[in-house]
Formats: C-alpha cells, sequence, structure tokens
C-alpha cells in the first residue's frame, strides 16, 4: 500500500509541489508562514493562498445578509486576524438588508490593545449611509473572551450612535 501523506501535507504537495511542500514542512503551517528559512518565493505562494480563501469567504459575505449568519462572519475574521501581530479594530458596515457594504481596519494598536475613537467609528458609518456596524477585533494573545475594556467600548460606540442618531 502506497504511503498516503497526512491532509495537510497532502494539501501543500497541491500548492507547492510535492518536492518543496515536503522539503519545508515539518508539521507546523505556523512555521511554514513564517519560518525565515522558507524561501521568499514559498511565502509568496502560501500567502496567495491565505489570500485567496480571505477574498473568497468575503464575496460569500457580501450575497446574504450577516446578521442572519454569524457562522461567515466568525470564518472570515479569523482568516483575516491569523498571524496578526498588533491588535486591529475593524468595523463591517451593513446596509439595511445587513449586506456588507465595507470591511474596513479604522485603528492599529500594540500587541495588547487599541485606542478606539467612538464618534469616528459613528463618522464613518454615517458616512457610508450604514444601517448596522459589526464591531470586531483580534487578540494577538489569542485570548478570544471579551475583555472588560472590549465591552465597555461596544457600550460607548452604541452610545455614541444613539447621540447621533
Amino acid at each position: 500500500m502506497p504511503d498516503v501523506p497526512e491532509p495537510t501535507l497532502h494539501l501543500l504537495q497541491l500548492l507547492l509541489g510535492k518536492r518543496t511542500a515536503k522539503r519545508f514542512y515539518r508539521g507546523s503551517l505556523t512555521e511554514l508562514f513564517a519560518g525565515e528559512t522558507v524561501p521568499e518565493e514559498v511565502r509568496l505562494q502560501l500567502r496567495a493562498s491565505h489570500q485567496l480563501v480571505e477574498r473568497w469567504i468575503l464575496e460569500d459575505m457580501r450575497q446574504q445578509p450577516l446578521l442572519a449568519n454569524p457562522r461567515i462572519v466568525r470564518e472570515y475574521l479569523a482568516v483575516h486576524y491569523v498571524g496578526m501581530e498588533r491588535e486591529v479594530f475593524g468595523c463591517l458596515f451593513l446596509d439595511n438588508r445587513h449586506r456588507l457594504i465595507a470591511l474596513e481596519e479604522m485603528f492599529l494598536g500594540t500587541i495588547d490593545g487599541a485606542s478606539v475613537h467612538p464618534r469616528e467609528v459613528v463618522k464613518r458609518a454615517l458616512r457610508l449611509n450604514a444601517a448596522a456596524v459589526i464591531l470586531a477585533h483580534n487578540h494577538p494573545s489569542g485570548v478570544a473572551e471579551p475583555s472588560q475594556a472590549d465591552e465597555l467600548i461596544t457600550v460607548r460606540i452604541r452610545d455614541a450612535h444613539d447621540e447621533r442618531g
């Protein structure tokens, strides 16, 4: 019986070729994507595949009401934010049918926080004529639970919207 590679290695072989995949894959995709021993050409191919997946999910998001399908939003955000070393605060601006108008990274922070200005979020939502906004940010630490600061900024943005709306 022929030796069947593990599923990840098999996918990498399809993408990079059998020799290249076997040469550089050591059981960790993180090392492969970020590893300094991996040639730039291979990293570019991997980044391109990542971008294609992200764009594919984004395409789906533009065609359906996002508040009715939080799973696709979570999937997109997981792919979008993976590997970012700094905290990024983004907004998904939705139309009155809750379809995506725009996704924008509004604030860039440090490894453990980002300064978010509620007024700027509300101004951008009004400029885009958004009926709803999904707030999102990554936690480079890997802790997925919302912090007290996360909950507070959500309330501040909602209150800023209520004052303007």
